[in-house]
């Protein structure tokens, strides 16, 4: 895809989010269901997924580890994004791989420590780019992919996250 495919993509969304601005606000959703051997089935659009214990906490490995699934999501949309803003802004971008790490103290999630934290401590996020892109139009194009990237702007900025729950009698 080139800038102007891109363009004349987004171009009847973007008029309509500027004359209706209501539209563009989309509540997505996601559902998993308990299952066997401590396991979430997430239905994905495009496949279930399996979640369960990393083998620091237990596991066997056989399952998607929930802490993996939140990297590969930031990897996922920086990587979108990454690619949008090169094609948008014609940055030329023959390729690039993103990673993300970080560390968690399996200490906290198994309550051994109440001091230690359950989470990520950090979360580093690598790109490695194949571009003749001009050290500005790199920078350029570093910055907005953090600026537009929703996972990252999400952990960045951590939105305020509601519990709630109700009792299903069978």
């Amino acid at each position: 895809m080139n800038a102007d495919e891109l363009r004349a993509l987004q171009a009847p969304l973007k008029k309509q989010y500027r004359e209706r601005p209501e539209s563009a606000l989309v509540t997505l959703h996601a559902e998993g269901r308990v299952g066997g051997n401590i396991t979430c089935k997430i239905e994905t659009r495009k496949a279930c997924v399996e979640a369960g214990l990393h083998p620091a906490t237990g596991g066997d490995g056989a399952s998607a580890c929930s802490a993996d699934m939140l990297l590969e999501a930031l990897v996922g949309c920086a990587g979108v994004t990454l690619r949008a803003v090169a094609t948008a802004l014609n940055i030329p971008l023959r390729g690039a791989t993103i990673r993300a790490e970080g560390e968690l103290d399996f200490r906290g999630t198994l309550a051994i420590s109440k001091g230690v934290p359950v989470g990520f401590k950090q979360i580093r996020l690598h790109f490695d780019l194949d571009s003749d892109g001009s050290e500005e139009q790199v920078a350029t194009l570093l910055r907005l992919t953090e600026r537009y990237c929703v996972v990252y702007q999400t952990l960045s900025h951590p939105p305020s996250i509601s519990v709630l729950h109700r009792s299903i009698s069978q």
